[in-house]
């Protein structure tokens, strides 16, 4: 009997809508009652430590002293959006790096008079603010669904297999804890596939809600240097026989050259390399596949 052969990810992309996974949204204006009752204490607190400060940069000292740390995150994203629009987000949320921002970006930072009439000129809560603040409350939350449904459906397909890996938060799988001196030890992923000690696959997952132009070539691109790195260790090491895979998937899939991006990895990389979305895994990621 002649055996189906099986498709390749570029093959899907003529049904490409049908094979991914569609996360839900939330509608606007529904969510503003919920948003201005979660960041209305936030604004507030805002505004009594912008009363009590004499300086711009006081007052960043003085956000930063918050002990809470989910409070002192929301202030500083609303101090970004009044004070310092340049400074980078995750720059201000590290509070070793105080000094740091006021030294590069403190002379940047709007004036704290002006701070100070602008912020008074809104009402508590604001609406407008607080419906972006609420945009970052769910962020990377696609991709966390994404990896727990991926490793329940692993599981469930391979039971006498063993998926590592962060289901939702949590740290990542750095490649230096896996192989012995793997060139790039803080190399992270996504799941390593075990069958018993021996490592079968390892894997990086992620949600693309959009996607497109630079962002999309970064991807591609880092996805590429991954395996190039990758399989340069292994056949250095004589263990061809282990897989890369990609999971990818979301609506922006479909935005610009991604798809034909994904299916080039596949096709540098044969029978080394799958790129699938969540719908694909039971069809492509087979034990077959793996154990070759």
């Amino acid at each position: 009997m002649t055996m189906k052969k099986e498709r390749t990810f570029a093959e899907y992309k003529s049904e490409a809508e049908a094979w991914i996974t569609l996360a839900s949204g939330e509608y606007y204006p529904d969510i503003l009652l919920d948003a201005c009752r979660l960041y209305e204490p936030v604004l507030v607190e805002f505004g009594r430590l912008l009363k009590a400060s004499h300086s711009s940069t006081n007052f960043f000292t003085s956000i930063m002293e918050t002990r809470n740390q989910w409070m002192r995150t929301q202030l500083c994203r609303v101090f970004k959006k009044y004070v310092s629009p340049q400074t980078p987000v995750e720059m201000l949320k590290r509070k070793t790096d105080t000094t740091k921002i006021c030294t590069q970006f403190g002379d940047a930072f709007r004036n704290i008079v002006e701070v100070q009439q602008k912020f008074n000129s809104r009402p508590i809560p604001d609406e407008s603010l607080c419906a972006v603040l609420w945009e970052y409350k769910d962020r990377g939350k696609k991709g966390y669904d994404l990896t727990e449904r991926l490793f329940d459906v692993l599981r469930s397909q391979h039971g006498d297999l063993v998926v590592m890996g962060p289901e939702r938060a949590g740290k990542d799988i750095l490649l230096g804890k896996v192989f012995k001196n793997y060139p790039r030890p803080d190399r992270p992923v996504d799941f390593v596939i075990y069958d018993g000690k021996q490592v079968l696959a390892i894997g990086l997952a992620r949600y693309d809600s959009d996607r497109g132009g630079a962002q999309e070539d970064d991807r591609t691109g880092q996805y590429r240097e991954v395996a190039q790195e990758f399989f340069g260790y292994v056949d250095q090491c004589e263990t061809q026989s282990i897989k890369l895979i990609y999971v990818n998937d979301g609506p922006g899939l479909l935005l610009g050259s991604m798809w034909n991006d994904y299916s080039y990895l596949e096709e540098q990389w044969p029978n080394r390399v799958k790129v699938v979305t969540l719908r694909m895994v039971p069809d492509r990621i087979k034990a077959s596949w793996l154990r070759s």
